[in-house]
């Protein structure tokens, strides 16, 4: 099998290609990203490419899969009809190129962002995301195209990325000796860790599979928890003054994308992921505690 993978450089893509590498039914991995390679395998070739240029159909062309992690999560200073052109436009585009190249196996890594709120949703719960997180509004609109024109796309949801590899936001977000301070039952949440989600799409790879599929570990937890846990003196902050300085620091310096994911902590946002267990033979290996500590 030969792989095409796209956003090759990014968070994630550093724990999935080591794993593609490995199997032995894989005999190449393309990878496409417009950072240089950071990633060396026999089996790995690496083009720095704009996921909606043109080229990208010829590259695709003599390859079996198509793995879409190219997305933009933290926009920084980026506009955001630059950040819905690479999303959207741009990963609409690609799953167009895999199918002029003949690619037959679709996956796309969308989120559980897109939910917006709620508890034990399933993959058939409505698509809510919060109205000023850009990631998750992406990547609902991305999924409702795919589900129209590539139904044979399986599009994985998992809950936040944990791992070694973790994007250095959320590093720096479970470190950090502050948290929101709101009236009880405080938020819970999940995540998944990124050795899983690399399974999964290990797993989408070689089952007779389509459709989305929720990724999650078992278990939950409060973001206060986890930094009291941590901090012995943790501060809590109002929402208010948390929002106030988050919209500063991206207005000035660009930092942490836009604010609105901040909005996600005050929500409780808890997927089942029983048809990734039934369909997809996928399970978590993973507890909240034990990826948390890898982060």
């Amino acid at each position: 099998m030969k792989v095409f993978v796209t956003g090759s450089t990014s968070h994630f893509a550093a724990a999935l290609l080591p794993q593609l590498c490995a199997q032995p039914h894989i005999e190449r991995v393309t990878g496409v990203d417009l950072a240089p390679p950071r990633f060396q395998h026999p089996k790995f070739h690496a083009r720095q490419l704009d996921v909606r240029s043109p080229q990208l159909e010829r590259l695709l062309d003599g390859h079996d899969a198509l793995a879409h992690l190219a997305f933009v999560v933290l926009r920084g200073k980026m506009s955001e009809q630059e950040m819905f052109d690479i999303n959207v436009n741009g990963s609409h585009k690609a799953f167009h190129a895999a199918r002029q190249a003949g690619v037959k196996r679709l996956v796309h890594l969308s989120s559980a962002a897109i939910y917006g709120s709620g508890v034990h949703l399933g993959e058939d719960a409505p698509l809510d995301p919060l109205p000023e997180f850009l990631y998750a509004r992406h990547q609902a609109h991305l999924e409702q195209l795919l589900e129209i024109e590539f139904p044979e796309c399986v599009r994985l949801r998992p809950h936040v990325i944990l791992g070694p590899n973790a994007q250095p936001l959320l590093k720096q977000l479970f470190r950090q000796p502050c948290y929101v301070h709101m009236p009880p039952p405080y938020p819970l949440l999940q995540c998944a860790h990124e050795d899983d989600v690399a399974q999964a799409v290990l797993l989408a790879l070689t089952r007779e599979v389509r459709g989305p599929f929720n990724l999650a570990v078992e278990d939950n937890f409060s973001f206060r928890d986890v930094i009291r846990r941590r901090h012995r003196l943790a501060v809590p902050l109002p929402l208010f003054a948390v929002r106030a300085g988050l919209r500063l620091a991206w207005r000035f310096y660009g930092w942490g994308g836009e604010p609105a994911w901040v909005e996600g902590l005050s929500r409780t946002l808890l997927i089942n992921c029983r048809r990734a267990a039934a369909q997809l033979g996928w399970r978590s290996t993973h507890d909240a505690a034990s990826v948390l500590a890898q982060t």
